[in-house]
């Protein structure tokens, strides 16, 4: 009965150990975060010498997403290979913020999938 007893504690643990790990969002979950992270902020975006809404770049990195996932396995990947840079020019992606500031969009979303982690980890 001891050991009975002994293996459902050892399974429950394992569970939650388990669990834990599970509470981490996927490359995916945070992809999409930050698209509508994009989608959401007042910043104009700069492609290839042309500004765009958030809305209309959101859509634009989603579209791109959809077509080149293979690219794109981890939330870095996608800030790198399809979220920081036009495909066809190689031009850096800039992003010009309400208060004025220009950046880089790799450094924006960085610095923005930082926060998102550090809020998912806090959470749990």
């Amino acid at each position: 009965m001891r050991l009975c007893i002994r293996g459902y504690w050892f399974i429950a643990l394992i569970l939650l150990s388990i669990s834990q790990f599970s509470d981490a969002a996927t490359p995916e979950q945070e992809i999409n975060h930050l698209i509508d992270f994009v989608a959401k902020s007042d910043a104009v975006f700069i492609r290839n010498g042309t500004e765009h809404s958030s809305q209309d770049a959101a859509e634009h990195l989603a579209m791109k997403y959809r077509k080149a996932t293979r690219y794109a396995k981890t939330a870095e990947k996608f800030i790198e290979n399809l979220a920081s840079k036009s495909s066809w020019s190689g031009k850096p992606y800039k992003v010009r913020l309400s208060n004025g500031s220009l950046l880089n969009a790799k450094d924006w979303l960085s610095n923005e999938l930082k926060e998102y982690r550090r809020n998912q980890h806090i959470q749990n």
